[in-house]
């Protein structure tokens, strides 16, 4: 018999034990519990060395939300490090995990935040009043590469994502618009660099930089330097890399 590992993150205790010991149950789950997001990151970390890897992540969609973590999405676009909530949780496990498949648990159903969940690389959605058996059937379903969403969610979290890809094309189109010079000045805005920064790394004046910094707020329609990271973000702009890139000295300031 294939047996499923599964690990079970939510920072109400009562409730994690509960479900582990339900799920315990099943003759072919193997489950374990965590309570924080650094918690579950050890214990994947810890399964990877002893050669016992997890198949599946059951997460709080609301986890910190009692210690005052931010939501997985702010208004600026911008989201919180990994591990901060269950779906920047997600997020985190997607790049330092990819073989293990997430399903984000939550207490009421929000087609916005569904659609971030999938976003961030969930594989489900599901409402914590739902039976055992229904928690099965999406564990089991998504190890054979399938999404689960309540049927009552789909329209909305279609309507979301729909809207995300015309926001990301909408973005992209304006950052197409930069200049060479200028979407290098943003990439190394997105990598969390102040002007004076941007101005030794590009071998350019301070007062150059400001210009092509004023210059990409205006191009991008934003008011901001945080609402250009964010915009630019959703554009797919990579950051600059702050230990790999090599720039090209100009034979002047600019």
């Amino acid at each position: 018999m294939v047996r499923i590992r599964v690990l079970v993150v939510d920072d109400h205790r009562i409730f994690a034990e509960s479900l582990a010991a339900a799920l315990a149950a099943e003759p072919d789950v193997d489950v374990s519990a965590a309570g924080s997001g650094p918690a579950a990151l050890r214990c994947l970390e810890r399964a990877v060395a002893e050669g016992r890897r997890f198949d599946v992540l059951l997460v709080d969609a609301d986890l910190g939300a009692a210690a005052g973590a931010v939501p997985a999405q702010r208004e600026s676009g911008s989201g919180p490090p990994p591990g901060t909530d269950g779906i920047a949780l997600v997020a985190g496990v997607r790049v330092s995990h990819p073989g293990v498949r997430t399903v984000v648990l939550a207490e009421r159903d929000d087609p916005r935040r569904a659609a971030h969940a999938l976003q961030a690389g969930a594989s489900g959605w599901v409402a914590k009043d739902s039976s055992l058996s229904r928690l099965l059937t999406v564990i089991r379903g998504v190890l054979r590469e399938e999404t689960h969403l309540p049927p009552a969610l789909l329209t909305g979290v279609l309507r979301e994502l729909t809207a995300a890809r015309k926001h990301r094309t909408d973005s992209e189109r304006l950052v197409e618009s930069l200049t060479p010079r200028e979407h290098e000045v943003l990439r190394c805005m997105v990598a969390g660099l102040g002007r004076k920064d941007v101005a030794a790394r590009l071998f350019l004046s301070p007062h150059t930089v400001r210009t092509h910094m004023q210059n990409v707020l205006g191009k991008l329609g934003v008011h901001s330097t945080l609402a250009a990271v964010a915009l630019a973000r959703r554009a797919g702009v990579r950051p600059a890399e702050l230990a790999g890139d090599v720039v090209e000295r100009s034979g002047q300031l600019a």
